[in-house]
């Protein structure tokens, strides 16, 4: 009987009994298996270049030395997009929380979590691309600026339906396909909404669509 391959998984922690520990737990899942795990972001970015395979998903802490989780983040998001990462660490901070999410996060768990919590979030996170517990959920509510609400108050409508499709994996110019403009106009949208919710990248606007509930979980 044929087997679908398993989501695999590289951790990055500098505590080596907490990522041994961890490797066997996520081994033990169905759907997932753990490539390797680093000690922080270097380590990781050393890993990268001798690796052929690289993990769909990495469990990353953020209090690390050389190179902590926030920095690891950021390095992801902008040379492997692809891989999602999923904050798994002690600091239970809204501020550290937004920040991880602003970083390219895509989702954010305590250490403390019960094993099955663990499972559900990563296959959510591959199912829907992100994973958002109650206490992030709470974060993003308790984030809102009057300035993001009077923003909402001014959307257009092709503004609200280009926000809710490059909240996707599309790409501009497939958004710009499904909405009938021309992708300088898409580029327009971007770069008009970015300014005026005073936000840098796309993560951004992915966390403003899901504070004002313009994209379900």
């Amino acid at each position: 009987m044929f087997e679908e391959p398993k989501h695999t998984i590289a951790i990055v922690d500098d505590h080596s009994l907490f990522a041994g520990s961890l490797e066997k737990l996520i081994n033990s899942f169905a759907n997932f298996q753990v490539l390797f795990h680093a000690k922080n972001g270097l380590e990781l970015q050393e890993r990268f270049k001798r690796e052929t395979i690289l993990p769909d998903v990495v469990l990353l802490d953020i209090n690390m030395p050389v190179m902590d989780g926030f920095e690891t983040a950021e390095w992801l998001m902008v040379n492997h997009p692809k891989i999602k990462t999923l904050a798994l660490t002690m600091e239970d901070d809204e501020q550290k929380i937004l920040k991880m999410l602003r970083k390219g996060a895509k989702g954010y768990l305590l250490k403390d979590i019960h094993p099955e919590i663990l499972n559900h979030a990563l296959e959510e996170l591959m199912e829907k691309g992100f994973y958002h517990s109650e206490k992030v959920s709470d974060t993003l509510l308790h984030s809102v600026t009057p300035d993001e609400e009077m923003a909402l108050i001014d959307l257009r409508e092709n503004e609200l339906t280009f926000i809710q499709l490059a909240c996707s994996e599309m790409t501009y110019k497939e958004i710009a396909d499904i909405m009938g403009l021309s992708p300088k106009t898409i580029d327009g949208y971007r770069h008009d909404l970015f300014s005026r919710l005073k936000i840098k990248n796309r993560v951004g606007l992915v966390i403003f669509a899901l504070k004002k509930n313009l994209i379900k979980l």
